[in-house]
């Protein structure tokens, strides 16, 4: 047991590994749940169940983050950007790591008891997805696809937690989801991709190749195109899909980031993608203002 002097002397570290210095992946996994819980109610989510899932976002993704630095932690000394993670460095513990991270997912799980069965049943996959997305990257041609997955999974357990069931609508936006993964992930594998060959590890970027700005655009593309598709059959007005060409204009604007393919324009391209999310996020809750569902 840690004792409590050496516990807050060791807390910076953990919440280094936790990432919460760096809260954009919270926010790319927040940004879709919400969206799901704004269209499973209507427009109008009880306040317990958004702070339920807020919370459990936050926890889920500092998990993932725990578990993604134990899988790679012979691989994150040897990459730039990540050779100085507690991990790699030894800072922390294997130990530490798998504890921090097993806690974390028992609290979030702690957290939807009180919602619908379903939700519960739906936490064993988004539990296996976080665990298992760190080593798809050992093995799949684009694990950015299976990380569009598990970041988006919040979508049917939202849906799930206010309706009893995951309906088809729920399922189109999960796959929206996994394209504007695909898109903003392939950025930041950009960033990567020079050490990421050298060490044997699969991405996106290496294997679109020289079509990475291409199929970046075209996965920009098919997200909105999906996004607007859940909108109709949600019966959404004329603010969600300004929003939506708003999100497009984003999208365009990092064309001119990335486009020359420079290592520090690639991870702005990647962190503006919280805007994306934001934009219509906002869009739809100002819609649902404006045009009350019937």
């Amino acid at each position: 047991m840690i004792a409590p002097a050496t516990l807050s002397g060791r807390l910076p570290l953990y919440l280094r590994l936790m990432r919460l210095d760096k809260p954009i992946g919270i926010l790319l996994l927040m940004w879709p749940t919400l969206w799901a819980l704004w269209l499973a109610a209507d427009g109008v989510p009880p306040l317990h169940v958004v702070a339920i899932f807020v919370l459990g976002t936050a926890l889920m993704r500092s998990a993932g983050c725990v578990i993604n630095d134990y899988a790679d932690r012979d691989f994150d000394g040897h990459v730039e950007r990540t050779r100085t993670r507690p991990l790699a460095t030894g800072a922390v513990t294997i130990r530490e790591a798998l504890l921090l991270a097993a806690g974390l997912s028992l609290v979030s799980f702690v957290l939807i008891l009180p919602l619908d069965p379903l939700v519960r049943w739906l936490s064993l996959p988004a539990l296996f997805l976080a665990v298992s997305y760190p080593y798809t990257k050992r093995f799949l041609a684009i694990p950015q696809a299976y990380l569009g997955i598990a970041f988006g999974f919040g979508i049917p357990m939202g849906f799930a937690a206010l309706q009893g069931e995951v309906p088809a609508i729920a399922w189109l936006l999960l796959l929206a989801n996994i394209f504007w993964a695909v898109a903003y992930d392939t950025e930041y594998a950009m960033v990567d991709r020079p050490d990421d060959l050298k060490i044997g590890i699969k991405t996106s970027a290496i294997t679109f190749g020289r079509f990475d700005v291409a199929a970046v655009m075209l996965c920009y593309a098919v997200a909105f195109g999906l996004i607007a598709a859940v909108g109709v059959a949600a019966g959404r007005g004329p603010w969600f899909f300004g929003g939506i060409a708003v999100a497009a204009g984003i999208a365009i604007y990092h064309y001119t980031l990335i486009r020359d393919r420079d290592r520090a324009r690639c991870f702005r391209a990647f962190l503006h993608n919280n805007w994306v999310g934001a934009v219509l996020f906002v869009a739809l809750v100002i819609d649902y203002v404006a045009f009350p569902a019937a």
